[in-house]
């Protein structure tokens, strides 16, 4: 008999990950993180040696992943090797189902910082955004530069990649957002507060 999904499933997207990398095959979280940050999949979440550790207890706690094996490399310390339970490889299948389906409500702190852009003054709140044009720029490059890697280096299929796409489509859209909207506000065809606390 199978067990009901987790009434607790994890909370950050960092779990997701783990189980993801894990059905390609069984891992320890150190060849986790070097596949995440391979990727660029760390701009996805924070990743950081205890928050990947923390990650991978707490889905061995809930019956999602199991320990399988230890291994050692050299001088280094011996190192946990984790994979899926039965269990936790169809509530993972179950649960990305249901966030592919789903439309969830996120909150970007961007977001919110927008409906205050009158607060710096049309020539700072254009000179801040096409800043975070360019940054956003820079990332669609690294992006690109990594995912042409991936697929040309590594020879990943495109579908193991296609995370990247996504990425890049949605920096894409902020980038052309951003930049009309700077261009709106120095060319004075965005209206403006006649006060604005810094104008």
């Amino acid at each position: 008999m199978r067990s009901e999904m987790p009434v607790k499933r994890p909370a950050n997207p960092l779990a997701l990950a783990v189980l993801g990398v894990l059905l390609e095959q069984p891992m320890h979280p150190h060849a986790m993180a070097t596949a995440f940050r391979e990727r660029q999949m760390d701009s996805a979440f924070k990743l950081t040696t205890g928050s990947l550790y923390d990650t991978v207890r707490a889905l061995a706690r809930d019956g999602w992943i199991e320990a399988t094996d230890t291994e050692q490399v050299g001088g280094r310390p011996m190192r946990t090797v984790y994979r899926h339970t039965s269990d936790g490889q169809r509530w993972f299948t179950e649960w990305l189902d249901e966030i592919v389906r789903e439309p969830s409500r996120e909150y970007p702190r961007f977001l919110s910082a927008v409906s205050y852009l009158g607060v710096l003054g049309k020539q700072r709140a254009a000179q801040a955004l096409r800043e975070r044009a360019a940054a956003l720029q820079a990332r669609v490059s690294e992006g690109e530069q990594a995912y042409r890697a991936a697929r040309e280096e590594h020879k990943a299929p495109r579908l193991f990649v296609i995370e990247a796409e996504y990425a890049r489509a949605m920096l894409q859209a902020e980038m052309q957002w951003v930049l009309r909207t700077a261009e709106e506000i120095e060319q004075g065809t965005l209206e403006w507060p006649e006060v604005s606390p810094h104008a």
